[in-house]
């Protein structure tokens, strides 16, 4: 889709009279000015902006003296963790100063009896899990990018991940937060306790800003026990609605160790198997729909018993017609490489790729895939993968580059979002592929007032301009 920005007419070009005070408060390895390509483009190679300017600071210190001149000089500042964002929400558009925080990876501290690690915002996410995973406990956020992604990201995204029917969102998991707003003052609540009913709750203000108020410094993140039992199971359904009744099914006899309950169309199945390597077709035949249902908890007789039990009362009900529970760490690798190869496979199956990351009732998921796939006919293929779970349709559709797909889908997809009352983003965030849209979800008072947020912490709209509205 096709986006013409207008240009921030408030905000200066950065001089080289700003690169040298950025130089007098930053050492040399923390400033990059030449070859900035890995910076100014996203992991897909399909959001690209430009920058002249790479910021990589150390020290809140310096991320707070850092957005305090870029605030009196009016120049964009755009905060970067892992740059895996799938809506280009942390590249530059406009030669906007790219703020890095690959620097602050520090492991801070671990409580041990209460469970809650404190870190600075540029630890890798699969870092962190490693860290706390050692001392017996686990992050409640699994992604496809933890080898690359950062926790303060996921923070300002909101990221949702795998084991969200489990854990839940950061929303609730994060306990307090640093951050630096661009007066370059530090907003700072880090005591992270479990209760506290004093005033209003600024860290919510922050967790999926998406960077437009200010720079996630810190986080202090509540701890799940690590499971001592895990099980997991890979299933074919004939029908959509029998993923659904499964779902319920699951919940009803898993209960508290139902951990994810993915769901895979045949047709991405298809491509996922061709193009992404080592990947092996778990069942005898081939299904419509395929379900990846994790268990976690702590008594695994218990949790046997449990799956079992779900899994004959399934199939005795005709909702699934085949199935197998990993028995070693090599099929549980096999099955979970499936479900993350997805986006993979199909950028490289396609020569023009659209990608879609909705919200919607859960009985109506694949009704909406289907109402897409007729709309696009035979000008493209449409696929649909996602957390079933908790609602989180991942729809792609495909083409060769013969068919304007944009003409087909835009803005009809997002229309008919709106009138099942559904949400343009699920997970992914709004950023700068879906700026301008949010009005198909939010009301016009609500975006009102959330602008009237952003003029509070960034009256002179220095904060990753171009984003979300």
């Amino acid at each position: 889709m096709k986006k013409f920005f207008r240009c921030f007419s408030h905000l200066q070009e950065v001089k080289d009279s700003h690169i040298s005070f950025f130089r007098s408060i930053l050492p040399s390895t923390s400033i990059e000015t030449e070859d900035l390509s890995t910076y100014t483009s996203d992991w897909l190679k399909v959001h690209k902006g430009s920058s002249k300017l790479v910021l990589k600071p150390t020290t809140t210190d310096q991320v707070s003296e850092i957005l305090k001149y870029c605030n009196l000089e009016r120049l964009g500042l755009v905060p970067q963790s892992g740059n895996t964002s799938q809506v280009g929400g942390a590249v530059p558009v406009q030669n906007e100063i790219i703020l890095s925080m690959k620097n602050l990876n520090k492991i801070l501290d671990l409580d041990d009896i209460q469970g809650i690690v404190w870190c600075e915002a540029g630890v890798i996410l699969e870092n962190l899990m490693k860290f706390v995973g050692k001392k017996g406990w686990m992050i409640p956020l699994d992604l496809g990018s933890k080898g690359s992604c950062m926790i303060g990201g996921n923070v300002a995204t909101n990221a949702g991940g795998l084991r969200y029917i489990r854990y839940g969102s950061l929303n609730g998991n994060v306990l307090g937060l640093e951050v630096v707003i661009p007066s370059g003052e530090i907003l700072s609540d880090l005591k992270a306790l479990r209760k506290d009913n004093t005033g209003l709750n600024l860290k919510q203000l922050f967790i999926g800003s998406e960077g437009i108020l200010g720079v996630i410094t810190k986080v202090a993140l509540l701890l799940p026990p690590k499971p001592s039992s895990m099980q997991l199971a890979f299933l074919g359904c004939t029908s959509y609605e029998k993923v659904v009744k499964a779902l319920t099914s699951a919940k009803a006899s898993l209960g508290e160790i139902l951990s994810a309950f993915e769901f895979i169309d045949s047709q991405t199945m298809e491509i996922i198997l061709k193009r992404i390597p080592r990947t092996r077709y778990p069942l005898a035949s081939p299904h419509n729909f395929y379900i990846l249902i994790e268990t976690s908890g702590s008594h695994s007789e218990s949790d046997k018993e449990k799956m079992e039990h779900f899994l004959e009362s399934a199939v005795e009900s005709n909702l699934i017609t085949d199935g197998v529970v990993a028995q070693d760490t090599s099929q549980s690798e096999n099955f979970w490489r499936i479900r993350e190869g997805g986006l993979l496979a199909l950028r490289q199956e396609a020569v023009d790729l659209h990608q879609f990351d909705f919200s919607l009732r859960i009985p109506e998921m694949y009704n909406f895939v289907e109402v897409v796939r007729e709309k696009v006919g035979n000008a493209g293929k449409v696929t649909a993968y996602g957390h079933v779970g908790d609602g989180n349709l991942h729809m792609y559709v495909l083409g060769d580059g013969k068919n304007n797909l944009e003409n087909l889908i835009y803005p009809f997809l997002y229309e008919e979002i709106e009138r099942r009352n559904g949400s343009i983003s699920a997970e992914h965030g709004i950023g700068l592929f879906k700026q301008g849209l949010i009005g198909y979800t939010k009301s016009e008072t609500n975006i009102k007032y959330m602008k009237a947020v952003k003029d509070v912490f960034d009256p002179r709209g220095i904060m990753n301009p171009f984003k979300i509205f």
